[in-house]
């Protein structure tokens, strides 16, 4: 194909420039020498912010938001461990990159940074006549035959990008609000009230929120602590020796969720000795079978007993072997026994094994720890959260409690598994992030220090909020009686786009025109490589998609090293079939 004939050059778009369509470009360069040596191609990248960090991860935000892993944790490259057909090709980690200790909670302009040096790499690493092109837009359509090229359209612009292969690594999505959140806004706009529905933190207009003033927020994970980073050390606060120091400029935050407490602490000491055999009770086998069922299977019924088992072994496999003082059995006789049990059994087994209740799994207390429990008064409850708090901050600290770092290994595993079985709804995701994927320890002691100086209030779990009387009103049952009134309300936390109900255009055209989409409201795409299905469960030739706003969403686009990253296989797959198309269609061509 000639160089000076661009128009007819096979041409492949990636829709999102962020770490999802940075990991694609890597396995492009990767398996191209073998898929696509010799041949010419033109590769769009269309992304209104920069290549690499994209939305989320761009350089540009407020230097005071963390990363929630540490630095050593964080890779955008495969290894031995990623079961793929494409080569491995190593490279740093985000502190090997940065120079940095591993055990540091990078700021996320260093991740941004890390990003886009990943994806020159990855440019750099094409081989000669594939050629790459930014378009700092956003599309807006996808149309074209199914077995023709297709085009691609731009805001601002009057002729679409000609792709033969489109790929969405759209990221994470905003959303158009749900019946509730129009119905509070509604209510904010005719009585002079503040109401922030679900959002990116780092992009939302926080000014309306006066300094002394209530706020109600509801939501307590990750989007909270960068809610609370902003208002606080953003607005010109600071903590010293444990306590914070205000500046004057914060408002007064209330809140609460459905759990009404913070996700758990990271871990905060490194694993030593022996790792549990992980997996175990839920491998591919399990998933395979699950596949298999005809009927199909209900996640709590068939797949959640699975879950527990794994996580139980992961947990008693390091009890036993690290701290055989606390019990009472030798591992092998107990295990033999946990393996062949199950339900009430088990339950018997680990009380008749494991004396000290405090040493035994308890996943129902650790999801919802406020179940059932009741304080007398708001003052009352302040207190108790915050001993919580402390003593989840301990416990996450001390390697006595290893047992927790072993069920976040079995955390790990499981998500890896769980990820074929496509859409498992919502309340997993929710588990998982509540006890793997909460926010560093020294966030969780600043929210300590900010509740000890009145800036931070605590409502409490099943957090309702009602608009009546020119107010919000918050209560929870946590403590019965008490109302949080303001005149402000945040919904701390990610919106949840369906595609029905996504912000994004593009794919909500998509699905209107047929593509297939979960009960959850995800992108149905094919397991093996992503294409997109239609509603008769068909894969579209030319078109894939990768990311969270698809049922084949991985745990991230970016992983811990020497995990099996199931994203990193999710991308390898996509690529090598699109360079295969495109490669058969170079040929046809050139005939």
């Amino acid at each position: 194909m000639s160089a000076q004939d661009p128009a007819a050059r096979p041409s492949l778009v990636i829709v999102g420039a962020g770490p999802r369509g940075t990991g694609l470009l890597e396995r492009i360069a990767a398996n191209a020498p073998e898929l696509y040596a010799g041949s010419e191609l033109d590769i769009h990248l269309v992304d209104p912010y920069p290549p690499g960090g994209g939305r989320i991860w761009r350089e540009e935000q407020s230097p005071l938001l963390w990363m929630n892993s540490q630095a050593q944790d964080v890779t955008m490259y495969t290894d031995e461990t990623v079961a793929m057909a494409g080569p491995v090709r190593e490279g740093p980690t985000l502190h090997e990159w940065a120079g940095i200790d591993g055990r540091t909670f990078a700021g996320r302009r260093r991740q941004g940074a890390y990003l886009r040096w990943v994806f020159e790499q990855a440019v750099a690493a094409l081989p000669p006549g594939i050629h790459v092109h930014h378009h700092p837009r956003r599309a807006v359509r996808v149309d074209g035959p199914r077995e023709g090229r297709q085009q691609v359209w731009l805001a601002g612009r009057d002729r679409p990008l000609p792709a033969d292969v489109v790929v969405l690594a759209l990221g994470h999505l905003d959303a158009e609000l749900d019946p509730e959140q129009s119905a509070l806004s509604a209510y904010a706009h005719d009585h002079g009230l503040v109401h922030l529905p679900p959002d990116f933190t780092a992009d939302s207009d926080l000014s309306a929120l006066a300094p002394g003033e209530p706020v109600l927020v509801r939501g307590f994970g990750l989007a909270f602590v960068d809610l609370v980073v902003l208002l606080t050390e953003g607005r010109g606060g600071r903590f010293e020796r444990g306590e914070y120091v205000p500046s004057g400029r914060e408002p007064v935050l209330h809140v609460g969720s459905r759990r009404g407490v913070p996700y758990h602490s990271k871990i905060g000491y490194a694993w030593e000795g022996e790792r549990p055999p992980l997996p175990r009770f839920l491998g591919p086998a399990e998933i395979d079978g699950l596949l298999a069922r005809p009927a199909g299977f209900d996640f709590r019924r068939d797949v959640w007993p699975l879950v527990e088992k794994e996580l139980g072994f992961a947990h008693y496999h390091r009890l036993f072997t690290a701290h055989p003082d606390r019990t009472r059995m030798a591992w092998t006789d107990f295990e033999e026994k946990y393996a062949a049990g199950d339900g009430a059994g088990i339950s018997a087994l680990v009380a008749s094994a494991v004396p000290d209740p405090a040493d035994r799994l308890d996943l129902a207390a650790l999801d919802r720890p406020l179940d059932g429990v009741r304080y007398s008064s708001p003052e009352e409850f302040q207190d108790g959260l915050r001993t919580y708090i402390e003593e989840d901050l301990t416990r996450r600290h001390d390697a006595a409690h290893s047992p927790d770092l072993a069920v976040f290994l079995g955390l790990l595993s499981v998500y890896g598994q769980l990820v074929r079985l496509g859409d498992i709804g919502s309340w997993w995701h929710g588990f998982f992030s509540h006890l793997a994927s909460g926010p560093p320890g020294p966030r969780l002691r600043q929210l300590l220090a900010l509740s000890r100086a009145g800036i931070l209030s605590f409502v409490g779990a099943d957090m309702t909020v009602v608009a009546e009387d020119g107010v919000f009103r918050a209560r929870s049952a946590t403590v019965p009686g008490s109302v949080t009134e303001a005149r402000a309300l945040v919904e701390a936390r990610l919106p949840h786009p369906t595609a029905e109900r996504t912000g994004d255009s593009l794919l909500r055209a998509l699905y209107a025109e047929g593509a297939a989409a979960t009960p959850e409201g995800l992108l149905a795409v094919h397991p093996g490589d992503g294409r997109i299905l239609d509603r008769s469960g068909t894969p579209h030739p030319r078109r894939f998609a990768l990311g969270p706003h698809t049922d084949a969403r991985g745990s991230g686009a970016f992983t811990r090293p020497r995990t099996g990253g199931p994203a990193f296989r999710q991308n390898d797959a996509a690529a090598r079939a699109a360079l295969a198309f495109l490669r058969a269609l170079s040929c046809r061509v050139a005939a």
